[in-house]
């Protein structure tokens, strides 16, 4: 749970949650998320989506997109797969049009 606490307390700090800047994280029902163990920052709010709704999670679309250079190869070690998955993330995130085609809804409101 220290890893998720870690998490919690790095993301508030990088949006500015606090008494003056409330932040509703929506996340998943996972084990680690609704332990006891989890410290909640001031500021932050913990909105659990229902179970099994994979399709209320934008990140789960963007699956196919990460493991486009991954796919049917075999990696000697961790450090190449690693070397990979980086390499794949940097170009994906060069990429925002393709990321928000593959996880904006058509019910979710845009700016």
């Amino acid at each position: 749970m220290a890893w998720f606490n870690r998490a919690l307390q790095a993301f508030a700090q990088a949006v500015g949650a606090g008494a003056n800047k409330q932040i509703v994280l929506v996340i998943d029902g996972a084990g680690w998320h609704r332990a006891k163990q989890v410290v909640v920052p001031e500021g932050i709010y913990l909105e659990f989506l229902p179970p099994y709704s994979p399709e209320l999670q934008p990140a789960e679309r963007l699956w196919q997109l990460s493991d486009e250079p991954l796919v049917n190869r075999k990696f000697e070690n961790l450090d190449a797969l690693e070397e990979t998955l980086a390499s794949r993330c940097l170009t994906l995130s060069a990429m925002p049009d393709t990321i928000r085609g593959h996880t904006l809804f058509h019910w979710w409101k845009e700016k």
